[in-house]
């Protein structure tokens, strides 16, 4: 266990167990149909990774880069680099790290249905919901978390940490300097 956590949450095998739960889930939702995941980086790249390696439907990859800014109640969206497939009739799922706030994945998801694709959901890895701003749910969720900073396993504090092959909380003493 790296220095700075105080516990781990959930393992790699716990984590990869999971992904083959929801890719389950979601094969059984999309039976013969191609799904487009659009992961949000840069924290949602290996649960998307992992879940991809268990989906046994025909998927395609993209990527956005986003944030939302302006306030807890702002719906103001900046996009930094934004998809590059045509999502007219394509179902479309959001890979997402954690859903806390749930501001970012509303806008993201507002955009793409915008944007006449057949169907957007959304899965996540972890779901905070004592951190829900936004009235959001994720269509496939993982691990149901408590209102504690996690890192690892992509999610990060000042872009460490991403790389731990485990979810963990990140000791108090680590972002409150």
């Amino acid at each position: 266990m790296h220095k700075d956590i105080k516990e781990i949450l959930y393992t790699e095998e716990e984590i990869k167990a999971k992904c083959d739960e929801l890719a389950k889930q979601i094969d059984q939702d999309y039976a013969g149909q191609e799904i487009l995941l659009v992961g949000l980086l840069k924290g949602s790249v290996p649960f998307m990774a992992e879940l991809a390696k268990h989906l046994k439907s025909d998927v395609k990859f993209d990527f956005m880069s986003v944030s939302s800014y302006s306030g807890v109640e702002s719906k103001t969206l900046v996009v930094r680099q934004d998809i590059k497939e045509d999502i007219r009739g394509k179902n479309v799922l959001i890979v997402e790290d954690i859903l806390d706030t749930g501001k970012t994945l509303y806008n993201v998801k507002e955009m793409l249905e915008k944007r006449h694709a057949k169907s957007v959901k959304i899965v996540t890895l972890l779901d905070k919901e004592e951190g829900r701003v936004f009235d959001m749910k994720a269509d496939y969720s993982g691990f149901k978390i408590p209102n504690a900073f996690v890192v690892g396993y992509g999610l990060d504090f000042n872009e460490r940490y991403r790389q731990l092959p485990y979810i963990g909380v990140l000791k108090e003493d680590c972002y409150k300097k």
